[in-house]
Parts: structure tokens; C-alpha cells; sequence
């Protein structure tokens, strides 16, 4: 092992590290020589951006309704990103603007019953998205950004959400369980 391996490897061990005590997330878009890009953990609800150039901030949720909910749920979803969007890859060039457009064409062809694998292979903007049809598998609403665990959680078995924005950009969700 050369030095240069070895230091980093630590570096790296060192960002898992302090990622898995700050709640940061690595992202999926590095090469095999490039180093781990850190998203900062998610905002919490009370800074949310509620002035329009934003996320809208999440409602609270009643205590009674998250209590009935289920813990975990499955769903698939399709993610349209933008220019400037969190971890959108570098070939991403639409407009924010452009990006909600196609998020919301995708999101009415999904809720007229077009199958959704198809619509997360033509619009869906999320490595590995295609292969697995935007299978997300099971997840608690606590391991998702607000806004998107909120959407989901909030959605009966088989329903398609409206268009969801977070930092990463638009998002249609379909529950699967």
C-alpha cells in the first residue's frame, strides 16, 4: 500500500466517521478516484425556506395521525433535478422552473395509471434509478428529508403524491406498501 493509499483511506474512514455522528450523507456521484462528496445533513423544519425561493417548510404533523401510521412503508419514486439542485450530477442543466414543468408532466401521466417503472426510466434524473424503477425499498419517514417523508408517509397503498420538492429536486412518489 503507498502512502498516498493509506492517507486516503484514513481521510476517508475520517468522513464516514464524522458523517455518521452529524447526520451528513454521502453522495453516489463519485468516481473511483475522486473523493466522497458530503451533503449537509437536512435542515430542520423550523429553518425550512418559507419565502418562496425554497422548499416549502413541512406542517407539523398531529401526534395521533403519526402514531396510526405505519413505521416503515416501501415506495418508488422519480426524481427531476435541476442546475445548482443538491448532488445533481453535472450534466443536469434545467432550470428550476423547466425541472418542476417536467416533474409535474410526469406526476399527471403517473396519476392517469401510466406505468410508473416506464415514467422513472424517461424522466427520473437519479443514478441507478432506471434499474430499479425508482424502487426505494422500505424506509422510515425519519431516514428521508422532511418534506419527501412527510409526502410519503402521508399517501394510501397505490396513490401517486403531487409533485414534491426538496433540496435535491422535484420528486413524484408512488407508495408500494
Amino acid at each position: 500500500m503507498t502512502l498516498a493509499s493509506a492517507s486516503a483511506r484514513r481521510a476517508a474512514l475520517g468522513v464516514a466517521l464524522l458523517c455518521a455522528f452529524s447526520g451528513c450523507v454521502l453522495t453516489t456521484f463519485e468516481g473511483q478516484s475522486e473523493p466522497p462528496r458530503i451533503a449537509p445533513p437536512p435542515a430542520p423544519i423550523a429553518t425550512a425556506k418559507r419565502d418562496g425561493n425554497g422548499p416549502e417548510a413541512p406542517k407539523p404533523l398531529d401526534p395521533a395521525l403519526l402514531a396510526a401510521q405505519p413505521t416503515e412503508i416501501s415506495a418508488r419514486h422519480l426524481l427531476v433535478a435541476y442546475k445548482g439542485g443538491l448532488r445533481a450530477s453535472p450534466g443536469i442543466g434545467r432550470s428550476k422552473a423547466e425541472a418542476r414543468a417536467r416533474a409535474e408532466e410526469a406526476q399527471k401521466r403517473a396519476a392517469t395509471g401510466e406505468d410508473f417503472v416506464t415514467l422513472v426510466k424517461q424522466y427520473s434524473d437519479e443514478p441507478g434509478a432506471a434499474e430499479r424503477g425508482g424502487d426505494l425499498g422500505k424506509f422510515e419517514r425519519s431516514s428521508m428529508v422532511p418534506a419527501f417523508g412527510n409526502a410519503a408517509f402521508a399517501l394510501k397503498v397505490g396513490e401517486v403524491s403531487q409533485v414534491v420538492e426538496t433540496q435535491f429536486g422535484y420528486h413524484v412518489i408512488l407508495r408500494t406498501q
